[in-house]
């Protein structure tokens, strides 16, 4: 198991103040029926809490209002109103409730009229003068998704955040640290060193998030001093609650200091503390029986923990496992490749494919492995692109399109897809649809045996018989300037 580079997962706070219900006040005025009615709400007792916190309201309690406006702007509790959302948002805002006066702003900002995103722009701009942390936090990421003035102005967005950073906000490093990483596309922008900066700084300010982040990058260096902080880093963030800090030790473990025993031990740790890539871990571990005894039937236990933690993976495992038996379920196998296939795994999108296109399922339904291989297909996978391929030359579950099929061989083919070069081969060998060549076929039979297609040897044999003398010296002279090392297929 390789040592993953962690991405952040802290997300744009223009949809994260949308999308939660957390008061911007000190957390000890929420005492009494306030602290009741924010619990209520976020168990899912809406409409009570929206009644109480109307009752509230009257004695003009902004976190009441807040609960009031944050019901109308969603629908939770109260019929939807942008408008009672703005008024009642207002009314907390004024009462010194910052979320409100932010969420107020950015409804205004979203706006379709000019005048009222002008007012939700200069309102962030003003609370930024006094509040650059998260007024310049929301600012930044208006730029960025474009909604200030309908373009996306990353230069905007990185001004507001270093303003927001320089006044303490760790969240707008972290925010920082993802657009130098990429992950906000802008791909002029990805510069690792400041992302390494900019997660540095997020943790050193103590935010939580900023842990595991940062100790996955700094292990991953050549320097020991650099990966022995790097551990460091992943230790606090283990013991500040961060599971994914024991996937990622774990991984170091196995694969950096060959420790296999103590790595089955800091996966089986991360499992009891629910962490679903460490079960994963745990069930190979097992299984294979590596640096402990091995034991399948604990692992595949394990496997489906993992599964039923929303693994995709591990649903993909096991319908490995499941149809290896001497009387597979394949009813079973049907719905663990599905649930990996909805995951957008294409290894589990192609075989889910075949299994369609077999009769174990109490019939074959050529159509929808079709669209399994067309996603699957999308993602580059070579086996899915062969087999799409075949669909598309025989017109199976899809209408026949030869040029699209021969496209689908050769791409696969081109990732060293043994079978897809032979299928390619034979295209140009018979003409199928396209003019004969059968130099282009020798060459590319030969590369497929290379590849461990032993299939092609026939096509080959045949071809040597009906080549002249010059078809079959340039063939050889492509072979040689095309031939690869063999691949698996």
């Amino acid at each position: 198991m390789p040592v993953r580079l962690v991405l952040l997962v802290t997300p744009l706070l223009a949809s994260l103040v949308v999308g939660q219900l957390e008061p911007g006040v000190p957390q000890a005025t929420q005492e009494g029926p306030m602290a009741k009615i924010l619990a209520d709400f976020r168990n899912g007792d809406h409409a009570e809490a929206v009644e109480a916190a109307a009752k509230l309201a009257e004695q003009g309690d902004p976190d009441a209002f807040f609960v009031l406006g944050f019901a109308a702007e969603t629908g939770q509790g109260a019929p939807l109103s942008r408008e009672k959302a703005l008024e009642f948002y207002q009314r907390a805002a004024e009462g010194g409730h910052l979320e409100s006066k932010y969420r107020r702003a950015l409804i205004l900002l979203h706006s379709a009229d000019a005048d009222e995103k002008k007012q939700g722009r200069a309102a962030l701009e003003a609370a930024a003068e006094s509040e650059p942390g998260m007024a310049g936090r929301i600012l930044g990421e208006a730029w960025l998704q474009g909604v200030v003035d309908g373009d996306r102005d990353v230069d905007q967005a990185i001004d507001w955040w270093i303003r927001s950073s320089e006044s303490g906000d760790s969240t707008s490093d972290l925010l920082l640290a993802r657009l130098y990483s990429g992950e906000f596309g802008f791909p002029e922008k990805n510069d690792p060193e400041k992302a390494l900066q900019h997660i540095r700084k997020a943790a050193e300010r103590g935010n939580l998030g900023a842990y595991v982040p940062l100790g996955s990058r700094l292990i991953e260096s050549d320097e020991k001093s650099t990966r022995e902080e790097g551990l460091k880093w992943l230790h606090k963030g283990i013991e500040n609650g961060q599971t994914l800090g024991f996937l990622l030790l774990g991984a170091y473990q196995e694969t950096q200091e060959k420790d296999l025993e103590s790595a089955y031990q800091t996966f089986l740790t991360g499992a009891e503390n629910g962490q679903p890539d460490c079960m994963l871990a745990v069930a190979r571990f097992l299984i294979k029986g590596q640096g402990i005894g091995k034991n399948e039937a604990a692992g595949v236990e394990w496997l489906e923990k993992s599964a039923e933690a929303g693994n995709a993976h591990a649903h993909l495992e096991l319908a490995g496992m499941l149809g290896g038996r001497e009387k597979p379920d394949q009813s079973a196998i049907h719905q663990h490749l599905l649930f990996a296939a909805k995951a957008d795994l294409p290894m589990a999108q192609n075989a889910l494919a075949l299994l369609y296109l077999a009769d174990d399922l109490g019939g074959s339904d050529p159509v929808a492995a079709a669209a399994w291989l067309l996603r699957a297909s999308k993602s580059g996978f070579a086996a899915a692109q062969f087999n799409l391929a075949a669909l598309y030359e025989k017109g199976l579950g899809i209408e026949q399109n030869l040029p699209l099929a021969t496209d689908l061989y050769s791409q696969a083919a081109g990732q060293g897809h043994a079978q897809a070069t032979t299928a390619l081969a034979r295209m140009h060998a018979f003409g199928v649809g396209m003019k004969p060549d059968l130099s282009r076929a020798w060459t590319l039979a030969k590369i497929a045996i290379d590849r461990g297609d032993a299939n092609a040897s026939k096509l080959l044999e045949t071809l040597d018989g009906q080549l002249t003398g010059d078809q079959l010296e340039t063939a050889k002279a492509d072979y040689k300037r095309l031939s690869a090392p063999s691949h698996d297929d």
